[in-house]
């Protein structure tokens, strides 16, 4: 392999654990168990589609078991392989541990283009393939338990978890065997937007700290920020919309797969995305101009650029045009190995994958632990809460002889609900998370960057988790 020439995904993402392990005291033979994939599996299952038989090829890697269940998300792409699941599977083990959620690492894919089949046919290939992971040992509430990814939604999520029910009637805890459903099978509120909401906490926590905005060349305040994102899934979607609608920044590109729109004046997210729903493509969309060279865009002068679509869009062929001051990487592995290290000397700031995209297993840990429990969050509480608060209140207005307006009344009065509970987990999660980076940051002077200092923290983490079990 040439100098120049890109690594693959695993090569890249084991590169960058490489720079973490370089300033940490780690013993060659642990880091390669830190490194080391568990186990993988891959599975060739044949599904009768109108009438003439295809044979589907899928995969599930686990990374690491020092915690259990191991998680990660099933994907359904036409371009996806054994390299590429390894190092979702490992990029997994680090985002849970980096936001402290007790699981190990895992990633499972099913080579197919879902836009070439209806519902039905999606329903039979869904369920045969729960069906060889659940045969293999790759999927039980206990051990390994999947969710949603490229491709994949809460309906999939759903086929997958009345499969496993099915199979295993007597285990009360069957619904746990995967996160990401729809709410009425077993869901959680808030966990569609998890990952995009993620991102919004993630950046709001950036902005707090003065001397990190301060070095990546920006002025305080989130508020008129001009935001470049690549995706408008399902993560680019929610990310964008709440920074736009409720801090105020500006979107003032979307990178889609058939081009870009661009408008400086800053725009509608919404209008957009309904667009895209009606149509299946970004162009004929009234306001903005579009252009159809979509990685062109990702060169645009901005303040922020959010890659939320696939991996490698930010290689060593583009890096050196890009103008960002920050990238926050909501998609996995935007940015290659080789990119990394020129946008780092460019002084441009990263917040790293693995941790900026975490919010979707931080809300998944919450739903599986809500199926564990076999309870909504806030059921509980939540009227208690009301009724202490409406004293409360009737005792300040005692004391201070002040009408309390009923608006005010009712705010303060208002108890938790499951979506504001899972919205404060999140929050917190994020902030505590970023605040660790900063951390570990500041304290070693061998530390350039966010990302190095992110897997330095998760080593850390996952190392003292195999030392205290009797790994090593």
């Amino acid at each position: 392999m040439s100098e120049n020439a890109e690594l693959t995904f695993s090569q890249s993402v084991d590169k960058m654990i490489e720079r973490a392990l370089q300033v940490m005291d780690i013993e060659e033979g642990q880091a390669l168990a830190l490194r080391s994939c568990d186990s993988v599996i891959q599975v060739r299952f044949p599904v009768n589609i109108k009438g003439r038989i295809e044979v589907f090829t899928g995969w599930r890697a686990v990374h690491s078991t020092h915690r259990l269940p191991a998680k990660g998300g099933i994907r359904y792409a036409p371009y996806v392989d054994q390299d590429e699941v390894e190092a979702l599977a490992a990029l997994m083990t680090y985002k849970c541990a980096i936001v402290d959620v007790p699981f190990g690492g895992s990633k499972g894919a099913l080579l197919i283009d879902p836009r070439n089949y209806n519902r039905e046919e999606l329903q039979l290939i869904t369920r045969r393939f729960t069906l060889e992971l659940i045969r293999k040992g790759f999927l039980s509430p206990s051990t390994n338990v999947p969710a949603p990814d490229v491709g994949t939604g809460q309906r999939e999520m759903a086929w997958i978890a009345d499969t496993y029910k099915h199979l295993h009637p007597e285990d009360v805890n069957a619904l746990a065997c995967v996160t990401g459903k729809p709410v009425h099978l077993g869901g959680i509120r808030g966990r569609t937007e998890a990952t995009g909401r993620g991102v919004q906490y993630t950046i709001q926590e950036f902005f707090r700290h003065a001397d990190g905005v301060e070095q990546a060349n920006m002025t305080p305040g989130l508020e008129g920020k001009e935001i470049v994102v690549q995706g408008l899934g399902n993560v680019g979607y929610h990310a964008t919309k709440f920074l736009s609608e409720e801090d105020g920044a500006k979107i003032i590109g979307v990178i889609e797969r058939d081009g870009y729109i661009h408008d400086p004046d800053g725009i509608n997210i919404e209008a957009l995305y309904r667009h895209i729903v009606e149509h299946h493509t970004i162009k004929g969309y009234s306001d903005g101009k579009f252009h159809e060279d979509g990685k062109k865009a990702l060169e645009m002068e901005c303040d922020i650029l959010i890659p939320a679509a696939l991996e490698a869009q930010i290689t060593n062929e583009n890096a050196d045009r890009i103008k960002a001051k920050l990238i926050v990487e909501a998609a996995n592995g935007p940015v290659t190995y080789q990119a990394d290290q020129i946008l780092n000397k460019k002084g441009i700031a990263i917040l790293p994958d693995a941790y900026v995209n975490a919010g979707g297993v931080t809300v998944s840990y919450f739903e599986w632990i809500r199926n564990l429990s076999h309870i909504r969050f806030g059921r509980m509480q939540r009227r208690n809460e009301e009724m202490r608060n409406h004293q409360y209140c009737a005792m300040l207005e005692e004391i201070t002889g002040t009408k309390i307006s009923d608006l005010a009344k009712e705010k303060i009065s208002k108890g938790a609900n499951e979506i504001d509970i899972v919205r404060s987990g999140l929050e917190d999660t994020m902030r505590q998370a970023f605040q660790e980076i900063r951390e570990i940051w500041l304290a070693n002077d061998k530390i350039t960057d966010y990302r190095t200092a992110a897997y330095v923290l998760a080593v850390g983490k996952i190392s003292k988790s195999y030392i205290d079990i009797g790994v090593y």
